[in-house]
């Protein structure tokens, strides 16, 4: 198995594995951002207790440890607080390929939080992980998401 940090900075993020006890933060952001999320993200379509989040992160950290899934969390390094939520998912080692989904706490939005994040998980993925490929999928009708990839220089590859 492959080892590498399990968690990292960027100018103003740490960015790391979800560990249990996350639970809390993560549901207060989704709440906080429902709206938002709804039209875009299906974890957003049917509401979770703070108990079924908080089960949802331990998913996620055992997935992370099996390298099956790197979900990541993303705080803010100053002050600690919860603002994101990403990850290199749909992973083929083989190759390696990451796609990178990311999803961000209404109340930090608009300061350029994810794409700082997104940079550095990709930096993260070429240096560490040895990433051959980076995908980026979006709805095309979420704005704010396509932005992302296009300031970061992603190549538009196609729209399905």
């Amino acid at each position: 198995m492959i080892e590498f940090p399990t968690e990292f900075y960027s100018e103003r993020l740490l960015i790391r594995m979800p560990k249990p006890g996350d639970g809390k933060v993560v549901f207060d952001a989704i709440q906080a951002s429902i709206n938002e999320l709804k039209p875009w993200m299906p974890f957003a379509q049917n509401l979770q207790s703070e108990q079924e989040t908080e089960i949802n992160i331990r998913n996620s950290y055992v997935k992370f440890i099996n390298r099956e899934d790197l979900r990541l969390h993303i705080f803010l390094k100053d002050t600690g607080e919860f603002i994101a939520s990403s990850g290199l998912h749909r992973i083929n080692w083989d190759v390696p390929k990451f796609e990178i989904g990311y999803w961000i706490d209404t109340r930090y939005s608009g300061k350029g939080y994810i794409t700082e994040a997104v940079q550095e998980i990709s930096n993260f993925a070429f240096s560490e992980l040895k990433a051959r490929r980076i995908e980026i999928r979006c709805d095309s009708k979420n704005e704010k998401s396509r932005k992302i990839p296009e300031r970061l220089g992603f190549n538009l590859e196609g729209i399905f």
